[in-house]
């Protein structure tokens, strides 16, 4: 190391990051906006970086109630995958594998994207059949996709439990090898800096206390940080949803529940993928730093508590035992909840609303995270055009009314 190199990283260390350059602007709000992004998220954060870089909006700002990361980006197990039943959900979320793939490259940021692979687990007979016909779907819909007996699972993953005479036993699974796992909080950073360089004013503890509307149409939000005007206003709140809407006058058909998961204490390398299980309900990754990533489905009951119950951990902990009894000593280091809104059909709304200027993205469930570009790239559209884009135009609030769900449970049913 250069005499340069040592005096510099003594520097950087002396001078408590003072000196260090910000990722982004921390601006007074203005007193209008072209449009108003509420929720700091992923979700949000892409919106704003794909109104400004796609559709050449500059006079944008997001506001946040707490920090950048802090809700559902941070609070989550990072899988991304995109092999959904119906070919509106696969479409959709194809769109956000395919950015993605190129996202470390398009934010200049490395936002640790890494294709692993996703194993979902088949356990009985008609597992079986609904994994093949989902893989015959995602295949029509050019969405990788194989299906992989108990033998060759047994190669793949050693330490998986393929006994015949477990509780559950594995009869196979379906594998998309471009899914896998990326850095959840690096997603954040690398659209919040993205979104800044194009001149977005991101606005942290600026919390959305009301929203201002006549005559059918949206003039502004209230704050914690005063009124802020602007005729478009898109909301991606996450977990939050409801509550925002119900500022608005409207009542959208979602429910929140608290998801939890957890992470073990760093071992080394065992688990180069992601496995999932619907009927033992469980999941898990290993991170790069050699924690077992493990995650549930939601509580059953409504919440807005970041915590979730010991009942729901206890039966996952026993799930991811009986399918890797090896890790049954490995202890666990910290556990968490994020807030997830739920529709009725396990698809989101990405919409217009009654309210002209008022837009929604939320009802993501627990698959969010894995939509995270594709969701900003068609919001974006939408927002910016007041006209949905053809990818996101079946998840449009009137299908509520309508009938026509697209129901992605069988996709869906474990978290991520």
């Amino acid at each position: 190391m250069s005499k340069y190199s040592i005096f510099s990283l003594a520097r950087n260390a002396m001078s408590h990051h003072d000196n260090w350059e910000r990722a982004w602007r921390s601006p007074t709000p203005q007193k209008s906006y072209d449009a108003i992004i509420v929720g700091g998220g992923g979700h949000g954060l892409a919106t704003a970086y794909y109104m400004a870089k796609e559709h050449g909006m500059r006079n944008i700002a997001v506001l946040e109630k707490g920090w950048i990361g802090g809700g559902n980006t941070g609070r989550n197990t990072t899988i991304v995958r995109s092999n959904y039943l119906w070919d509106e959900a696969a479409f959709l979320y194809e769109k956000s594998m395919k950015l993605w793939e190129g996202l470390s490259q398009d934010l200049n940021y490395n936002v640790m994207f890494s294709q692993r692979g996703v194993y979902n687990l088949g356990h009985t007979l008609q597992d079986m059949r609904d994994i093949q016909r989902r893989v015959n779907a995602n295949r029509l819909n050019g969405v990788d996709g194989e299906v992989v007996d108990a033998k060759e699972l047994a190669k793949r993953i050693p330490y998986l439990n393929c006994s015949p005479d477990s509780r559950y036993p594995i009869l196979g699974a379906s594998f998309q090898a471009r899914g896998g796992t990326a850095r959840h909080d690096a997603v954040a950073w690398g659209f919040a800096r993205g979104a800044d360089s194009y001149g977005v004013d991101i606005i942290q503890n600026c919390e959305v206390t009301g929203i201002r509307r006549e005559d059918g149409a949206v003039l502004g939000v209230e704050t914690s940080q005063g009124y802020i005007e602007s005729k478009k206003v898109g909301v991606v709140t996450a977990g939050s949803s409801s509550v925002l809407a119900s500022m608005a006058g409207l009542r959208l058909p979602l429910e929140s529940h608290p998801l939890q998961a957890f992470v073990s204490e760093p071992i080394k390398p065992v688990l180069d993928t992601v496995v999932m299980s619907n009927a033992v309900h469980g999941y898990i990754s290993q991170s790069d730093k050699g924690d077992l990533v493990i995650g549930a489905g939601i509580d059953s009951y409504n919440g807005y508590g970041q915590r979730g119950s010991f009942t729901t951990i206890e039966h996952t902990m026993t799930a991811i035992m009986e399918l890797f009894p090896v890790f049954s000593r490995v202890r666990m280091n910290r556990q968490w909840g994020g807030i997830v809104d739920t529709c009725p059909d396990a698809c989101p709304i990405i919409s217009k609303t009654p309210i002209k200027g008022l837009y929604f993205n939320c009802g993501w469930g627990t698959g969010g995270f894995k939509a995270t570009p594709g969701s900003g790239w068609v919001f974006a559209h939408t927002v910016a055009n007041d006209e949905p884009h053809e990818l996101n135009a079946a998840f449009a609030l009137d299908r509520f009314i309508s009938g026509a769900l697209i129901d992605e449970h069988g996709a869906a049913g474990v978290a991520h």
